[in-house]
C-alpha cells in the first residue's frame, strides 16, 4: 500500500489508541481495577488523592455529580446504582479542578477537554468471541489541502485472505469536537461492525473514517475544502489501496453532528457519488443551502437508495432536524426519519450506527 500505514487487528488496536476497557487492561497487568464494574452492573469509581478536601464524580450515569468519600489511605470512592449496559462518560472534580481518571486508559479526548469512559457489559458494544476485522491507521498526502492528514480504515474479517473479493465502502464522519479516531476510540464502530457481521445482520463492508476539520482554512471555506479533500484525495486513496467496489451504488456516507451536516451537503450535492446518505443529530444546512440541495426531488428519488435522518428529542439540534424533515416531506423526497429519546450524545450515535448498518448495501447483494 502507498502512504504510511499501521495495520493491526481491532483487539490490538484498542490498547494502542486507548479504547480498550480499563477492566481488561487491569486484568492483563494484574493491577487493581479502577473503575470496578460489578456483576450486578453497579460501578465503583476510585481516585487516590490524599490531600484533596472534596472530590465529586461527574457522570457515571448520575443525574447530578456524586460526592465521593475518602478512606484512611487517601482513596476516594463512590458506587453507583445498577446501570444499563453501555458506555458511560465520567470525570472527577477535585477541589474544583475537573480531570479525567488518571489510571483509566479508556479516554475520550476532545479538542478542548477529555472524559474517561467505563463500559457496563451486556449490549451490542461488547467485544465478543467472533471474527474481528482490522483497523488500518494511515497518513496520506492531501493534494487539495497541501498537508498530510490522518485516516482510519476498517476492513471486515477475512479481508486479508479473500483476495478476489471487493467490498462496498461506508465513509463515516465524526463531530466537531473529535478527530479521525473518534468512531473507534469512542464510537466503538469496529466492535459494532464485528458483531453485526458475525450475526449476518449487515453486509461485509469497508469503513473509512477521515479527519473532518480543515485547519488553516477560513471557516467560510472549510466546508468546500473538506469536500474537496474527501472526493479528490480520500476516495482515490481508498480505491487505489483497498479492494473496493468503485461504483456509486457501493458507496455510502454517514456522520454525526458536524459530520452529519457534511454527509448531507456532500451526499445530497453528489447523489451520483453517494446514493446512501445517513445523518445522526446533524448540523443541518441552512434553508438556502437546502433549497439548492433539494431542488430536483424527482432526480433525487431516482438516485438515492437511502436517506436516513436520526435525532434525539432533547438534542439541541432537534428543531433543525425537524426543519430538514419538513423540507423533505414537502418536496416528497423519500427518506427514513428516526426520532428517539436522547440528547446530543455518543450513547445515541452508537445505537443509530447499529440500526443503520443492516440497511446499507443490501439491495446490491
Amino acid at each position: 500500500m502507498s502512504g504510511r500505514c499501521l495495520c493491526v487487528s481491532t483487539a490490538v488496536l484498542l490498547s494502542l489508541i486507548g479504547s480498550f476497557p480499563a477492566s481488561a487492561i487491569a486484568q492483563r497487568r494484574g493491577t487493581p481495577i479502577w473503575p470496578e464494574v460489578h456483576s450486578n452492573r453497579t460501578v465503583t469509581f476510585r481516585l487516590e488523592a490524599p490531600e484533596a478536601k472534596r472530590v465529586l464524580l461527574d457522570g457515571g450515569g448520575l443525574s447530578q455529580p456524586g460526592v465521593m468519600t475518602k478512606n484512611s489511605e487517601g482513596v476516594w470512592s463512590l458506587t453507583t446504582k445498577p446501570l444499563d449496559p453501555g458506555i458511560y462518560d465520567y470525570r472527577f472534580n477535585v477541589d474544583g479542578l475537573k480531570i479525567a481518571d488518571p489510571v483509566n486508559p479508556f479516554v475520550k479526548v476532545w479538542r478542548r477537554r477529555s472524559w474517561s469512559m467505563v463500559q457496563v457489559p451486556g449490549s451490542f458494544l461488547d467485544e465478543r468471541n467472533v471474527p474481528h476485522g482490522t483497523v488500518h491507521v494511515h497518513r496520506y498526502p492531501s493534494q487539495s489541502l497541501n498537508v498530510t492528514r490522518g485516516l482510519y480504515v476498517y476492513t471486515p474479517p477475512g479481508y486479508e485472505t479473500a483476495a478476489q473479493t471487493r467490498y462496498p465502502v461506508l465513509y463515516l464522519l465524526h463531530g466537531s469536537g473529535d478527530t479521525e479516531d473518534a468512531w473507534t476510540t469512542v464510537g466503538r464502530a469496529h466492535m459494532i461492525l464485528d458483531n453485526a457481521l458475525a450475526t449476518r445482520r449487515a453486509a461485509p463492508m469497508i469503513v473509512v473514517m477521515p479527519y473532518g476539520h480543515t485547519p488553516g482554512v477560513e471557516r467560510s471555506q472549510g466546508r468546500k475544502a473538506f469536500e474537496a479533500d474527501l472526493i479528490g484525495d480520500v476516495i482515490p486513496f481508498v480505491e487505489k489501496n483497498y479492494r473496493v467496489r468503485a461504483g456509486a451504488c457501493d458507496r455510502a456516507i454517514a456522520g454525526l453532528s458536524m459530520g452529519g451536516g457534511q454527509a448531507l451537503r456532500i451526499g445530497l450535492g453528489h447523489p451520483e457519488l453517494f446514493p446512501w446518505i445517513v445523518a445522526f443529530s446533524s448540523a443541518v444546512p441552512s434553508d438556502e443551502e437546502l433549497e439548492t440541495l433539494l431542488a430536483k426531488p424527482d432526480a433525487m428519488n431516482e438516485s438515492l437508495s437511502l436517506l436516513w435522518v436520526g435525532c434525539g428529542r432533547k438534542d439541541f439540534l432537534f428543531e433543525a432536524n425537524q426543519r430538514l424533515l419538513t423540507g423533505l416531506r414537502a418536496k416528497k423526497i423519500e427518506h427514513t426519519a428516526r426520532i428517539t429519546a436522547g440528547k446530543h450524545e455518543w450513547r445515541l450515535w452508537r445505537r443509530y450506527l447499529n440500526e443503520v448498518l443492516p440497511l446499507l448495501f443490501q439491495a446490491n447483494d
